[in-house]
């Protein structure tokens, strides 16, 4: 019994340590930008191992260097309420559970059909993947890429509402939004509004107008699919409704 009290205590103490590291860092970000992030160094690893190459573009800059087209767009897209909500937006995040919940359902009903019919393409097991759909605010994003790995569990979830709290607790609304255009993902190695803008238009993100800082956010939530069809029909008309709403948003 004592062994396992001692055993919970140092858990318990390793959580609190984790906890406290987090804190720190985030409270670095009042003073210091992170210059990679949990998610990038992942990146970096799997672009080295499978592609044997590393192509890779960033470069963070200043919040005056960051069209406020781009900022309106993301938040048009990715985050309507950003400005008013605490980190988390709840009915969303609960939403989100329950679509992915019947959407993990259906996948095992598939796959249970398909083992039962002893369908094998290609004379290989099909495996059904679940659509999972997120809920989560561009702080919650931010929160994840620092810190956190990619996977999708609870502990893992728990760790990033955590993290989100505290991002929010700690830095204001403009320098979350910064850091977080300067570190997410638009492509393959492709890291940050500036690297962005070159890479799809030639030009500094100072400088994006409406319909390409549109483009850019429509493709926020699968960068890697619509890097190789960046003007297709659904990228088209999906940034046109972003550009429509980018009046009614107001920056933090």
């Amino acid at each position: 019994m004592k062994g396992a009290v001692r055993l919970l205590g140092m858990l318990a103490a390793c959580v609190l340590a984790l906890q406290l590291f987090f804190l720190l860092r985030i409270a670095l970000m009042r003073f210091v930008a992170p210059e990679s992030t949990s998610f990038q160094r992942s990146e970096i690893w799997r672009l080295a191992v499978d592609k044997h190459a590393l192509p890779w573009l960033q470069e963070s800059v200043s919040r005056d260097r960051i069209s406020d087209n781009l900022r309106r767009a993301v938040i048009a897209s990715e985050d309507a309420g950003f400005v008013e909500h605490h980190g988390v937006e709840w009915g969303a995040v609960e939403s989100a559970w329950s679509r992915n919940e019947k959407a993990e359902a259906r996948a095992q009903a598939r796959q249970n059909r398909i083992a039962s019919s002893g369908r094998r393409p290609n004379g290989r097991p099909r495996v059904v993947v679940a659509k999972v759909v997120g809920g989560s605010t561009i702080s919650q994003q931010l929160a994840k890429n620092l810190f956190l790995s990619g996977e999708r569990t609870v502990p893992r979830k728990g760790q990033e509402l955590v993290i989100t709290l505290m991002l929010e607790l700690i830095l204001d609304k403009d320098t979350l939004l910064t850091d977080y255009l300067n570190n997410v993902e638009w492509g393959e190695g492709v890291f940050g509004a500036q690297a962005a803008a070159q890479h799809y238009f030639r030009t500094q993100a100072a400088f994006l107008g409406p319909a390409q800082a549109a483009r850019l956010a429509v493709m926020l939530p699968a960068p890697k699919r619509f890097e190789k069809m960046p003007s297709s029909p659904y990228v088209m008309n999906r940034s046109a409704t972003i550009v429509a709403r980018m009046g009614g948003v107001d920056l933090p």
